[in-house]
């Protein structure tokens, strides 16, 4: 279960609920698109967002969040890459942290964040939780038996 957090200036928050929270049955209508968006992304009908989004940052995280935003569906970056990027390779710690405070999971896709090793790191959702993001991005191939 998400929760969404947004008004009319955009979408400033998405976060997983885990456990049983309470839930609305009515969704406002500045949340109704992203609703849906989100159920089209999980329903493998959706590779991109076009939402308004108004995350709450630094213009450091903000400039982070927008590079996240700038990695293709089913496509990974390490960190290393994504500080190279931006201009600042000697930044990676700094865009890391960025990274971990992003507001907004699954539409900024910090999930398709990884190490130079190509080894799962760091994810406030849990390393659980963006292995199976990033396999849903990208399922592995079914080998043929003939």
């Amino acid at each position: 279960m998400a929760r969404i957090v947004g008004d009319d200036n955009g979408i400033s928050s998405i976060t997983v609920v885990d456990g049983t929270a309470e839930t609305s049955t009515k969704i406002p209508g500045c949340l109704q698109d992203c609703v849906l968006q989100l159920d089209e992304y999980f329903q493998n009908k959706r590779t991109t967002f076009s939402l308004k989004l108004s995350p709450q940052g630094t213009n450091f995280q903000k400039e982070v969040w927008n590079a996240l935003q700038q990695i293709p569906y089913a496509e990974t970056r390490s960190y290393l890459k994504q500080s190279e990027a931006m201009g600042d390779v000697k930044a990676i710690r700094a865009v890391a942290s960025a990274n971990g405070k992003n507001p907004i999971w699954i539409i900024i896709p910090c999930h398709r964040v990884i190490g130079s090793d190509g080894s799962l790191t760091g994810y406030a959702g849990g390393l659980w939780r963006k292995r199976w993001l990033l396999e849903h991005e990208n399922p592995p191939e079914q080998q043929s038996l003939f």
